[in-house]
């Protein structure tokens, strides 16, 4: 049997070469060919200076990334009604809108809302006349102690906003991810429908 001409010696030479080269070239044609690509602006970690549009206008604030939409809201704009009860994105009191979608706003930094409609519950009322929501919620004494009613009303805004004559099926569905320790659901469901219609004849 004739001796191969490739020795072990060679051919590993010769795969550590190979190797090697396909490391580096990668690198060097990057270098010589293609101009470097733009970095991204970098945000952080100090204060940061943007606008929010919250409820119809225009709202400077100067606030670190990592900063929450709800501690944005509550801290720095002076808006108290969402409130901070979980801070973990399960119970719903934060609930504000955001391009007419219920969101928690202990879950959503305030830099990612930048150009985004955001609602919350002080920017339902008109002047000192109460919203059809929450003048129901008033009606149909839907509250205790109060810390879970501005989610509520808000998630009812999204819902309303969504199907204006929901059922039992929808309102329970609508509200589902908003809870209330003192257990008033059934007030608030009465106070959803009620201000369905209100809303349907306010709107005739």
């Amino acid at each position: 049997m004739a001796k191969s001409p490739v020795s072990r010696r060679s051919f590993l030479k010769t795969t550590a070469a190979g190797v090697a080269g396909a490391g580096v070239a990668p690198a060097v044609l990057v270098g010589a060919g293609t101009a470097a690509a733009a970095e991204p602006a970098v945000l952080g970690p100090g204060p940061v200076t943007f606008t929010l549009q919250v409820n119809g206008k225009s709202r400077e604030l100067t606030v670190e990334p990592r900063v929450t939409l709800l501690e944005a809201l509550r801290d720095a704009l002076d808006l108290k009604g969402a409130k901070r009860v979980c801070d973990r994105g399960t119970c719903g009191a934060c609930t504000v809108l955001l391009d007419g979608k219920p969101v928690y706003a202990c879950s959503v930094l305030a830099i990612d809302a930048r150009g985004a409609k955001i609602e919350t519950v002080e920017g339902l009322a008109s002047g000192e006349g109460l919203h059809p929501i929450q003048a129901a919620f008033v009606e149909h004494d839907a509250q205790q102690c109060g810390f879970c009613t501005p989610g509520f009303v808000m998630a009812t805004k999204a819902l309303l906003d969504r199907v204006p004559e929901p059922g039992r099926v929808e309102i329970a569905r609508g509200l589902g991810g908003n809870l209330c320790r003192c257990g008033t659901y059934a007030g608030m469901k009465r106070a959803v429908a009620d201000a369905a219609k209100a809303l349907a004849k306010k709107g005739a």
